[in-house]
């Protein structure tokens, strides 16, 4: 097996010029081109990259309004969570007092507390008063 590889190698170098210069001379790829010129005069030129900046300032200042813009979207949220929290607290509250007023304010409830102050309930139903003008 040596002596086989040793003739290939011997054979390849017997080859004449002119296949060797027809693989020199094939073109490249445009794909290889585009990579070629990107590793050899870099991504982007100064020239380039003096006329882009506008454009790179104008995309850096809307990325910030994007990210500020989702932060006061997300304090707007917390925000309102924390006042219809409240709303709940105080709309039970409110229930609770109106029910409470409602209580306190029926008739057997209202002499009880009016007993200490020693006004009694009237037993008799109201009567009318009439008074003559004739005295005049």
């Amino acid at each position: 097996m040596n002596n086989r590889f040793r003739e290939d190698i011997e054979d390849e170098d017997s080859l004449p010029d002119e296949i060797e210069i027809k693989v020199k001379k094939k073109t490249p790829e445009p794909d290889n081109l585009v990579i070629k010129k990107l590793f050899t005069e870099g991504v982007i030129s100064k020239e380039a990259a003096t006329e882009m900046l506008p454009f790179l300032i104008f995309l850096a200042v809307l990325c910030m309004l994007y990210i500020a813009n989702s932060h006061m979207a997300v304090k707007n949220i917390r925000n309102i969570d924390k006042l219809s929290k409240e709303v709940k607290e105080l709309s039970w509250e409110y229930k609770s007092l109106k029910a409470d007023l409602m209580f306190k304010s029926k008739l057997t409830e209202v002499a009880k507390k009016v007993d200490t102050l020693g006004i009694k309930e009237l037993t008799e139903p109201p009567r009318k008063i009439i008074v003559s003008s004739n005295e005049h």
